[in-house]
Protein backbone atom coordinates (compact mmCIF):
# COMPACT_ATOMS: atom_id res chain seq x y z
CA UNK A 1 0.00 0.00 0.00
CA UNK A 2 2.37 2.44 0.88
CA UNK A 3 6.67 1.94 -0.60
CA UNK A 4 8.96 4.42 -0.54
CA UNK A 5 11.85 3.94 -3.19
CA UNK A 6 15.05 5.58 -2.41
CA UNK A 7 13.54 8.70 -0.79
CA UNK A 8 16.02 11.35 0.34
CA UNK A 9 15.54 15.07 1.48
CA UNK A 10 18.46 17.19 1.63
CA UNK A 11 18.53 20.69 3.20
CA UNK A 12 20.63 23.95 2.98
CA UNK A 13 22.22 24.73 6.65
CA UNK A 14 24.27 27.75 6.82
CA UNK A 15 25.01 27.24 3.17
CA UNK A 16 26.07 23.85 3.29
CA UNK A 17 23.99 20.68 2.77
CA UNK A 18 22.61 18.86 5.46
CA UNK A 19 21.05 14.80 4.47
CA UNK A 20 18.19 14.59 6.67
CA UNK A 21 16.82 11.07 4.95
CA UNK A 22 19.36 8.93 3.35
CA UNK A 23 17.77 6.86 0.14
CA UNK A 24 15.41 5.18 2.49
CA UNK A 25 13.63 2.19 1.15
CA UNK A 26 10.48 0.69 2.70
CA UNK A 27 7.42 -1.50 1.46
CA UNK A 28 4.54 -1.57 4.02
CA UNK A 29 1.22 -3.94 2.77
CA UNK A 30 -1.88 -2.76 3.39
CA UNK A 31 -3.80 -2.59 6.68
CA UNK A 32 -0.44 -3.01 8.83
CA UNK A 33 0.74 -0.41 10.98
CA UNK A 34 4.53 0.52 10.74
CA UNK A 35 5.98 2.83 13.64
CA UNK A 36 8.92 4.88 12.67
CA UNK A 37 11.73 4.81 15.47
CA UNK A 38 14.87 6.29 16.56
CA UNK A 39 16.96 9.02 18.48
CA UNK A 40 15.93 12.67 17.96
CA UNK A 41 16.93 14.11 14.61
CA UNK A 42 17.17 10.72 12.94
CA UNK A 43 14.77 12.00 10.11
CA UNK A 44 11.28 9.93 10.77
CA UNK A 45 9.18 12.70 11.25
CA UNK A 46 10.52 14.17 8.14
CA UNK A 47 10.10 10.66 6.30
CA UNK A 48 6.33 10.85 7.34
CA UNK A 49 6.13 14.23 5.87
CA UNK A 50 7.47 13.70 2.52
CA UNK A 51 4.66 11.16 2.66
CA UNK A 52 1.84 13.91 2.26
CA UNK A 53 4.42 15.99 0.57
CA UNK A 54 4.04 18.66 3.83
CA UNK A 55 7.80 18.01 2.93
CA UNK A 56 8.64 17.68 -0.67
CA UNK A 57 11.30 14.56 -1.52
CA UNK A 58 14.77 15.92 -3.22
CA UNK A 59 14.91 12.77 -4.78
CA UNK A 60 13.27 9.51 -5.04
CA UNK A 61 9.67 8.21 -4.79
CA UNK A 62 6.56 7.67 -2.73
CA UNK A 63 3.59 5.04 -3.97
CA UNK A 64 0.35 4.71 -2.27
CA UNK A 65 -1.59 1.86 -3.37
CA UNK A 66 0.78 1.38 -6.65
CA UNK A 67 0.80 5.44 -7.74
CA UNK A 68 3.21 7.69 -7.34
CA UNK A 69 2.04 10.97 -5.14
CA UNK A 70 4.45 13.42 -7.03
CA UNK A 71 2.09 13.11 -9.68
CA UNK A 72 -1.07 14.33 -7.56
CA UNK A 73 -2.19 17.61 -6.64
CA UNK A 74 -0.74 17.87 -2.78
CA UNK A 75 -4.29 19.51 -1.48
CA UNK A 76 -5.78 16.46 -2.89
CA UNK A 77 -3.00 14.39 -1.44
CA UNK A 78 -3.54 15.50 2.22
CA UNK A 79 -7.32 15.68 1.78
CA UNK A 80 -6.99 11.68 1.00
CA UNK A 81 -4.99 10.53 3.79
CA UNK A 82 -5.61 11.48 7.46
CA UNK A 83 -3.15 13.17 10.14
CA UNK A 84 -3.14 12.71 13.50
CA UNK A 85 -0.12 15.41 15.19
CA UNK A 86 0.75 15.17 19.17
CA UNK A 87 -1.05 19.13 19.86
CA UNK A 88 -4.02 18.06 18.44
CA UNK A 89 -5.14 21.05 16.86
CA UNK A 90 -8.96 20.65 17.22
CA UNK A 91 -11.05 24.56 16.22
CA UNK A 92 -11.78 25.99 19.39
CA UNK A 93 -14.23 27.67 18.07
CA UNK A 94 -15.93 24.79 16.55
CA UNK A 95 -18.39 21.84 17.96
CA UNK A 96 -16.92 18.18 18.17
CA UNK A 97 -18.97 17.24 15.18
CA UNK A 98 -17.55 20.13 13.21
CA UNK A 99 -14.29 19.55 14.11
CA UNK A 100 -14.56 15.40 13.05
CA UNK A 101 -16.09 16.84 9.98
CA UNK A 102 -13.87 19.29 8.26
CA UNK A 103 -12.47 16.99 5.50
CA UNK A 104 -15.65 15.45 4.49
CA UNK A 105 -17.30 18.96 4.19
CA UNK A 106 -14.31 20.40 2.38
CA UNK A 107 -14.48 16.99 0.04
CA UNK A 108 -18.20 17.97 -0.52
CA UNK A 109 -20.43 15.06 1.47
CA UNK A 110 -23.83 15.69 1.96
CA UNK A 111 -24.19 16.92 5.30
CA UNK A 112 -26.54 14.83 6.48
CA UNK A 113 -24.17 11.97 5.42
CA UNK A 114 -21.43 13.43 7.09
CA UNK A 115 -22.92 14.59 10.49
CA UNK A 116 -23.86 10.46 10.72
CA UNK A 117 -20.37 9.41 9.97
CA UNK A 118 -18.98 11.75 13.17
CA UNK A 119 -21.30 9.64 15.25
CA UNK A 120 -20.25 6.45 13.98
CA UNK A 121 -17.00 7.26 14.76
CA UNK A 122 -17.56 8.89 18.41
CA UNK A 123 -18.91 5.28 19.07
CA UNK A 124 -16.08 3.31 18.23
CA UNK A 125 -13.95 5.18 20.91
CA UNK A 126 -17.29 4.85 23.41
CA UNK A 127 -17.86 8.70 23.21
CA UNK A 128 -21.87 8.82 23.21
CA UNK A 129 -22.91 10.85 20.21
CA UNK A 130 -25.90 12.56 21.73
CA UNK A 131 -23.65 13.88 24.30
CA UNK A 132 -20.71 14.78 22.61
CA UNK A 133 -21.07 16.20 19.31
CA UNK A 134 -22.35 19.28 19.98
CA UNK A 135 -19.70 20.21 23.06
CA UNK A 136 -16.70 22.37 22.13
CA UNK A 137 -12.97 21.59 22.82
CA UNK A 138 -12.64 23.06 25.97
CA UNK A 139 -15.41 21.03 27.63
CA UNK A 140 -13.52 17.56 26.62
CA UNK A 141 -10.78 16.10 28.57
CA UNK A 142 -7.38 15.83 26.93
CA UNK A 143 -7.70 12.67 26.60
CA UNK A 144 -11.19 12.65 25.24
CA UNK A 145 -9.50 15.93 22.50
CA UNK A 146 -6.88 13.31 21.12
CA UNK A 147 -9.40 10.83 20.89
CA UNK A 148 -11.59 13.19 18.75
CA UNK A 149 -8.26 14.10 16.91
CA UNK A 150 -7.92 10.51 15.62
CA UNK A 151 -11.42 10.48 14.91
CA UNK A 152 -10.70 13.72 12.34
CA UNK A 153 -8.39 11.81 10.57
CA UNK A 154 -10.74 8.85 10.51
CA UNK A 155 -13.77 10.95 8.93
CA UNK A 156 -13.39 10.74 5.33
CA UNK A 157 -12.43 7.12 5.63
CA UNK A 158 -8.82 7.45 4.41
CA UNK A 159 -6.92 4.33 3.20
CA UNK A 160 -4.04 5.73 4.61
CA UNK A 161 -2.99 7.60 8.20
CA UNK A 162 -0.36 9.36 9.42
CA UNK A 163 0.46 10.19 13.28
CA UNK A 164 3.00 12.27 14.42
CA UNK A 165 3.29 11.20 18.18
CA UNK A 166 -0.50 11.04 18.74
CA UNK A 167 -0.57 9.74 22.68
CA UNK A 168 3.00 11.30 23.45
CA UNK A 169 1.18 14.58 25.74
CA UNK A 170 -0.97 12.26 27.21
CA UNK A 171 -0.75 11.06 30.43
CA UNK A 172 0.79 7.09 31.04
CA UNK A 173 -2.77 6.11 31.83
CA UNK A 174 -5.17 7.33 29.11
CA UNK A 175 -2.58 6.98 26.79
CA UNK A 176 -2.69 2.82 27.54
CA UNK A 177 -6.22 3.24 27.18
CA UNK A 178 -6.07 5.33 24.38
CA UNK A 179 -3.59 2.04 22.70
CA UNK A 180 -6.19 -0.23 22.97
CA UNK A 181 -8.75 1.43 22.14
CA UNK A 182 -7.22 2.05 18.65
CA UNK A 183 -5.82 -0.71 18.41
CA UNK A 184 -9.61 -2.67 18.80
CA UNK A 185 -10.75 0.14 15.84
CA UNK A 186 -7.81 -0.77 14.14
CA UNK A 187 -8.65 -4.59 14.11
CA UNK A 188 -12.22 -3.21 12.16
CA UNK A 189 -11.16 -0.54 10.04
CA UNK A 190 -7.52 -1.64 9.06
CA UNK A 191 -5.97 1.59 7.68
CA UNK A 192 -2.67 1.45 6.15
CA UNK A 193 -0.70 3.85 9.43
CA UNK A 194 2.92 5.42 8.97
CA UNK A 195 3.30 6.30 12.87
CA UNK A 196 6.57 8.55 14.12
CA UNK A 197 6.65 7.54 17.90
CA UNK A 198 10.01 7.98 20.48
CA UNK A 199 8.28 5.18 22.96
CA UNK A 200 9.86 1.72 22.23
CA UNK A 201 7.12 -0.01 24.48
CA UNK A 202 4.69 2.51 22.39
CA UNK A 203 6.35 0.87 19.04
CA UNK A 204 6.53 -3.13 20.12
CA UNK A 205 2.59 -2.18 20.83
CA UNK A 206 0.98 -0.89 18.67
CA UNK A 207 3.28 -1.86 15.08
CA UNK A 208 3.37 -4.48 12.75
CA UNK A 209 6.17 -3.44 11.31
CA UNK A 210 9.47 -1.00 13.42
CA UNK A 211 11.69 1.20 11.20
CA UNK A 212 14.76 2.36 12.80
CA UNK A 213 16.31 5.31 11.97
CA UNK A 214 19.75 6.29 12.51
CA UNK A 215 21.12 10.21 10.88
CA UNK A 216 18.56 10.11 8.19
CA UNK A 217 19.41 6.40 7.57
CA UNK A 218 17.04 3.14 7.94
CA UNK A 219 18.79 0.91 10.18
CA UNK A 220 16.62 -2.02 10.55
CA UNK A 221 13.35 -2.55 9.20
CA UNK A 222 10.88 -5.67 10.51
CA UNK A 223 8.06 -7.15 12.94
CA UNK A 224 8.78 -6.16 16.71
CA UNK A 225 9.59 -9.66 17.33
CA UNK A 226 12.65 -10.04 14.56
CA UNK A 227 13.85 -6.88 16.02
CA UNK A 228 13.68 -7.59 19.30
CA UNK A 229 14.95 -10.97 18.87
CA UNK A 230 17.89 -9.90 15.92
CA UNK A 231 18.65 -6.83 16.14
CA UNK A 232 21.20 -5.83 13.15
CA UNK A 233 23.79 -4.06 14.68
CA UNK A 234 25.11 -2.71 18.23
CA UNK A 235 23.23 0.57 17.42
CA UNK A 236 20.05 -1.28 17.74
CA UNK A 237 21.18 -3.47 20.17
CA UNK A 238 21.91 -0.71 22.59
CA UNK A 239 19.28 1.19 21.32
CA UNK A 240 16.36 -1.37 22.33
CA UNK A 241 17.70 -1.63 25.61
CA UNK A 242 19.28 -5.00 27.92
CA UNK A 243 15.75 -5.68 28.70
CA UNK A 244 14.46 -6.41 25.03
CA UNK A 245 13.61 -9.90 26.24
CA UNK A 246 11.27 -8.73 28.78
CA UNK A 247 9.90 -6.50 26.43
CA UNK A 248 8.63 -9.28 23.73
CA UNK A 249 6.58 -10.51 26.63
CA UNK A 250 4.29 -8.12 25.52
CA UNK A 251 3.93 -9.80 22.30
CA UNK A 252 2.96 -13.60 23.47
CA UNK A 253 0.12 -14.58 24.76
CA UNK A 254 -0.69 -16.56 27.84
CA UNK A 255 -2.06 -19.31 25.51
CA UNK A 256 0.87 -19.33 23.15
CA UNK A 257 3.21 -19.56 26.02
CA UNK A 258 1.45 -22.06 28.10
CA UNK A 259 1.91 -25.66 28.01
CA UNK A 260 -1.28 -27.90 27.18
CA UNK A 261 0.40 -30.83 29.13
CA UNK A 262 -0.04 -30.87 32.67
CA UNK A 263 -0.88 -32.62 35.43
CA UNK A 264 -3.62 -31.33 38.41
CA UNK A 265 -5.42 -33.07 40.93
CA UNK A 266 -8.45 -32.64 43.18
CA UNK A 267 -9.06 -31.25 46.82
CA UNK A 268 -9.74 -35.11 47.65
CA UNK A 269 -7.06 -36.48 45.88
CA UNK A 270 -3.71 -37.92 48.75
CA UNK A 271 -1.28 -35.95 49.33
CA UNK A 272 0.97 -38.63 48.04
CA UNK A 273 -0.59 -38.44 44.25
CA UNK A 274 0.03 -34.59 44.29
CA UNK A 275 3.53 -35.60 45.20
CA UNK A 276 4.42 -38.31 42.55
CA UNK A 277 3.07 -36.17 39.93
CA UNK A 278 4.96 -33.46 40.68
CA UNK A 279 8.08 -35.32 40.97
CA UNK A 280 7.42 -36.92 38.04
CA UNK A 281 6.58 -33.76 35.99
CA UNK A 282 9.76 -31.38 37.33
CA UNK A 283 7.52 -28.83 38.91
CA UNK A 284 6.86 -26.64 41.57
CA UNK A 285 3.54 -26.59 42.03
CA UNK A 286 0.27 -28.39 40.64
CA UNK A 287 -3.41 -27.18 40.18
CA UNK A 288 -5.85 -28.33 42.33
CA UNK A 289 -9.33 -28.49 40.13
CA UNK A 290 -13.24 -28.75 40.63
CA UNK A 291 -14.95 -31.48 39.26
CA UNK A 292 -16.12 -29.07 36.60
CA UNK A 293 -12.26 -28.39 35.62
CA UNK A 294 -11.63 -25.11 36.93
CA UNK A 295 -8.80 -24.12 39.34
CA UNK A 296 -9.35 -23.43 42.44
CA UNK A 297 -5.87 -24.45 44.82
CA UNK A 298 -2.08 -24.43 43.81
CA UNK A 299 -0.34 -26.90 45.95
CA UNK A 300 3.58 -26.32 46.20
CA UNK A 301 6.73 -28.99 45.92
CA UNK A 302 8.30 -28.30 49.42
CA UNK A 303 4.74 -28.18 50.71
CA UNK A 304 4.08 -31.55 49.32
CA UNK A 305 7.05 -33.37 50.79
CA UNK A 306 6.07 -32.72 54.13
CA UNK A 307 2.68 -32.82 54.49
CA UNK A 308 -0.09 -35.42 55.08
CA UNK A 309 -3.45 -35.94 54.53
CA UNK A 310 -5.67 -34.74 51.38
CA UNK A 311 -4.52 -32.22 48.63
CA UNK A 312 -7.38 -29.74 49.80
CA UNK A 313 -6.02 -29.51 53.53
CA UNK A 314 -2.84 -28.13 52.17
CA UNK A 315 -3.28 -26.13 49.15
CA UNK A 316 -3.42 -22.68 48.74
CA UNK A 317 -6.20 -20.83 46.76
CA UNK A 318 -5.88 -19.74 43.46
CA UNK A 319 -6.36 -15.83 43.45
CA UNK A 320 -5.79 -15.17 40.04
CA UNK A 321 -5.84 -16.78 36.75
CA UNK A 322 -4.44 -16.03 32.80
CA UNK A 323 -7.01 -15.83 30.23
CA UNK A 324 -5.77 -17.40 26.98
CA UNK A 325 -5.72 -14.07 25.03
CA UNK A 326 -3.93 -11.94 27.69
CA UNK A 327 -0.06 -10.72 27.18
CA UNK A 328 2.46 -12.57 28.51
CA UNK A 329 3.81 -9.29 30.41
CA UNK A 330 0.94 -9.54 32.38
CA UNK A 331 0.69 -12.95 32.98
CA UNK A 332 4.39 -12.81 34.48
CA UNK A 333 3.29 -9.83 36.59
CA UNK A 334 0.99 -11.90 38.11
CA UNK A 335 3.15 -14.97 38.98
CA UNK A 336 5.58 -12.58 40.45
CA UNK A 337 2.91 -11.03 42.57
CA UNK A 338 1.41 -13.80 43.59
CA UNK A 339 4.67 -16.12 44.06
CA UNK A 340 3.23 -18.92 41.92
CA UNK A 341 5.67 -20.78 40.33
CA UNK A 342 2.22 -22.30 37.85
CA UNK A 343 -0.07 -20.33 36.52
CA UNK A 344 -3.38 -21.65 35.40
CA UNK A 345 -4.64 -20.49 31.95
CA UNK A 346 -8.19 -20.64 31.72
CA UNK A 347 -10.79 -20.11 29.12
CA UNK A 348 -13.64 -17.82 28.48
CA UNK A 349 -15.50 -20.35 30.68
CA UNK A 350 -13.01 -20.13 33.70
CA UNK A 351 -12.12 -23.95 32.64
CA UNK A 352 -8.42 -24.71 33.00
CA UNK A 353 -6.70 -25.05 29.61
CA UNK A 354 -3.05 -25.43 30.26
CA UNK A 355 -0.60 -23.82 32.71
CA UNK A 356 2.45 -21.49 32.59
CA UNK A 357 5.62 -22.70 33.92
CA UNK A 358 9.16 -20.97 33.88
CA UNK A 359 9.92 -23.53 31.28
CA UNK A 360 6.73 -23.08 28.90
CA UNK A 361 7.80 -19.35 28.68
CA UNK A 362 11.49 -19.71 27.88
CA UNK A 363 10.66 -21.95 25.20
CA UNK A 364 7.45 -20.00 23.57
CA UNK A 365 10.20 -16.74 23.86
CA UNK A 366 12.77 -18.92 21.99
CA UNK A 367 10.37 -20.58 19.35
CA UNK A 368 8.82 -17.12 18.71
CA UNK A 369 12.46 -15.72 18.19
CA UNK A 370 13.08 -18.39 15.70
CA UNK A 371 9.99 -17.93 13.15
CA UNK A 372 9.21 -13.72 13.90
Amino acid sequence: MIRLEHLTKTFETAGKPFVAVDDINLDLPAGEICVLLGPSGCGKTTTMKMINRLIQPTSGKVYIDGKDTSATDPIQLRRSIGYVIQQIGLFPNKTICENICVVPDLLGWDRRKSRARAGELLELVGMQPDLFLSRYPRELSGGQQQRVGVLRALAADPPVMLMDEPFGAIDPINREVIQDEFLKMQQAIRKTIIFVSHDLDEAVKMADKIAIFRSGRLEQYASPDALLARPANAFIENFLGSDRALKRLRLVTAGEAMTARFDAVRAEDPIALALEKMQASGQQAIIVVTADGKPQGLLALDRARTAAGTVGEHARPVETTASLHSDLRNAVASMFAQDMPVLPCVDEAGQLKGVLTYRSIVASLSHAGETG
